[in-house]
């Protein structure tokens, strides 16, 4: 749990302002989702059971059933839920990464003490570049999952309401038989809420994407009205990089210059090396 939170954790510092934060509201309706789908469990786990036909042919109530039920509600819900939230998993991967790479050049430069570390953990990375791509990518796969299992929803059940009787004439049945589905009005109250769930996902969804393209244009004809400005804030997020870059090398030379004055000191030291160069 505490390996979830993190991640929880890392992939929010990756957002810079509170609503840009979608895919944290998306797992917040994940988790309620997750809640329903438990609850559901108790409201559908007699359907089957339950299913009753006016009939004693056997094999009829089973047939029927798969006729009109090829899935099972929950189970629709539940794979819809993991395959939503796989996306943000993706993300919080990415902003994992990118602060194990910040966490190695630290501790080439010589900063890998407890104090960077943490820094490096709490500090908000700016969305661009790569990550830019893959949370884009993450919403675009959560509006296209949702869209995806409503049209699924739509083409496998006649609608969002439960009803009460059913007819059926599929074979083996004798002839056209009268079924009856257990608890339709608590059905219909949660496909009705599931479904407004999803459409609320949806909008939202594209209301992130749709923001996150306006913002990244109006920054790309900022830099190019403001040559200047443009060139400082395309490479502001390089900064960090470069100076460590230059900690580096900077580490390097004073390694190479130590070095030397050791072989200054003790010139045995650089008759040896250069016989073993001439060897």
């Amino acid at each position: 749990m505490d390996g979830w939170r993190e991640r929880q954790g890392e992939a929010e510092g990756a957002c810079p302002t509170g609503w840009l934060n979608g895919w944290t509201d998306g797992l917040t309706a994940a988790a309620v989702i997750m809640v329903l789908v438990v609850a559901a469990e108790s409201v559908w786990g007699d359907e089957k059971s339950a299913f009753t036909c006016n009939t004693q042919q056997p094999g009829c109530n089973s047939v029927c059933y798969d006729h009109f039920f090829p899935i099972s509600h929950v189970r629709l819900w539940a794979l819809q839920l993991i395959l939503v939230t796989t996306p943000a998993l993706l993300v919080a991967m990415h902003v994992a990464y990118q602060q194990h790479q910040e966490k190695k050049l630290l501790v080439l430069t010589g900063h890998g003490d407890t104090k960077h570390l943490e820094e490096v953990k709490k500090h908000k990375m700016r969305i661009s570049g790569s990550l830019w791509w893959t949370y884009i990518c993450s919403v675009i796969f959560r509006l296209l999952f949702e869209a995806v299992f409503m049209y699924i929803f739509y083409m496998i059940y006649p609608g969002y309401q439960m009803i009460r009787l059913v007819k059926c004439e599929a074979y083996p049945c004798p002839n056209t038989v009268d079924c009856f589905i257990s608890r339709p009005t608590e059905k219909t109250i949660f496909t009705v809420f599931m479904l407004a769930t999803s459409g609320i996902c949806i909008i939202l969804n594209m209301a992130e994407l749709v923001y996150l393209v306006v913002r990244a244009c109006a920054r790309r004809a900022q830099r190019d009205s403001n040559p200047t400005s443009g060139k400082s804030s395309l490479y502001g997020h390089k900064l960090s990089t470069e100076y460590k870059q230059n900690e580096i090398n900077q580490l390097l030379t004073e390694q190479d210059g130590s070095l030397k004055d050791m072989l200054r000191r003790n010139p045995g030291l650089q008759e040896k090396s250069d016989r073993c160069s001439a060897c």
